[in-house]
């Protein structure tokens, strides 16, 4: 097994890279405080096809070293669309152990023990027994830990209950396929879809949804959104085939507060800083991760990135530690790169 470690990895100071056997997409890292050392990072394959994987590797910042372990894998129907452990919690959904889950046809939980991986829940609210409409997305509740919200290419989002596995509730919540999901508070979230809107949505008022922006091209599909956790004013969104990142403050929908426009190719991934109210990072066709620092007030000529990586390949995902906030991860082709911020 140590040979396997050490063939499928580059390393500097800077930066970690791990050679999967497939083209990978969905990528998450465990915030589990359980092993501080060794950080788990789940890795999801994209093949065009029904038999995908998903390998769990742990990231050792003092070696700078990706270990493997085979008993850590298993298959998954169709490409994860997303993957996400569950947030640092006082009530976990499994005492010892971290608890992973997955969205492709159906939402999915699985116990990640040191050794070995166990199924824990598919939760299906298809009417339909034959037919489900994939997952585009779901967002883990930092703060209400047994809500995950998933949306659908149905135009719906439905809000889970997965500590006894029923649904909440479920709102049409577009008019077109939703792409994103993301947690604001508690009973707050938004999404965004096909239609080219992005919509407030709060659990105590279900009959109605706020919408902040709309594609400045009608039917601009918005793919992704990322609400800054560190100051919920500010949310980020990107538009289909765009090399703009769109910077949103809730207290004035309708107009961006910032377009951050240096990508030269379509922006495919973005995330702001786990412990940073003023930075984000985004990620693209161009093969380039950029930092930027948003400024109080933005200038006439827009805002230039603080730093830049990179990649020599298209970026299809991007994720930022929140355990171990001066690390990145990007995805491409079949590499995920762990670099140092």
């Amino acid at each position: 097994m140590e040979n396997s470690t050490q063939e499928s990895q580059l390393r500097s100071e800077t930066f970690v890279t791990y050679e999967s056997p497939n083209t990978l997409y969905a990528m998450a890292f465990s915030s589990s405080s359980a092993t501080t050392r060794h950080r788990r990072i789940a890795l999801g394959s994209f093949i065009e096809e029904y038999n995908n994987r998903v390998d769990i590797v742990s990231f050792d910042e003092e070696t700078l070293s990706i270990k493997t372990n085979p008993n850590l894998s298993f298959d998954h129907p169709y490409p994860p669309t997303k993957l996400m452990f569950q947030p640092n919690s006082s009530n976990p959904l499994r005492k010892s152990s971290d608890v992973l889950a997955s969205s492709g046809d159906f939402l999915r939980l699985w116990e990640v023990r040191d050794n070995s991986i166990e199924p824990l829940s598919v939760l299906n609210n298809s009417k339909n027994s034959e037919f489900c409409a994939p997952l585009t997305s779901f967002d883990w509740n930092e703060v209400e830990t047994r809500r995950i919200g998933t949306s659908s290419i149905d135009t719906t989002c439905t809000i889970w209950d997965v500590e006894i596995g029923v649904v909440e509730t479920q709102l049409i919540a577009h008019d077109k396929e939703v792409y994103d999901i993301a947690w604001g508070e508690a009973g707050v979230f938004a999404s965004v879809s096909a239609d080219g809107s992005v919509r407030i949505f709060d659990l105590r008022d279900k009959e109605h949804s706020t919408i902040i922006y709309e594609s400045p091209q009608p039917d601009t599909p918005l793919l992704r959104l990322s609400w800054n956790k560190q100051d919920l004013r500010y949310m980020a969104t990107i538009l289909m085939d765009s090399n703009k990142v769109v910077i949103l403050d809730i207290r004035s929908p309708t107009v961006p507060v910032a377009e951050l426009e240096r990508h030269k190719a379509s922006v495919n991934a973005i995330s702001w800083a786990p412990q940073s109210v003023r930075h984000i990072c985004s990620a693209g066709d161009d093969g380039q991760a950029l930092i930027w620092e948003l400024p109080t007030v933005a200038g006439p000529n827009g805002i230039d990135p603080m730093s830049m990586y990179s990649a020599g390949a298209e970026i299809n995902q991007l994720q930022w530690s929140a355990a171990q906030p001066d690390w990145i991860a990007i995805a491409f082709s079949n590499k995920m790169q762990l670099l140092k911020v």
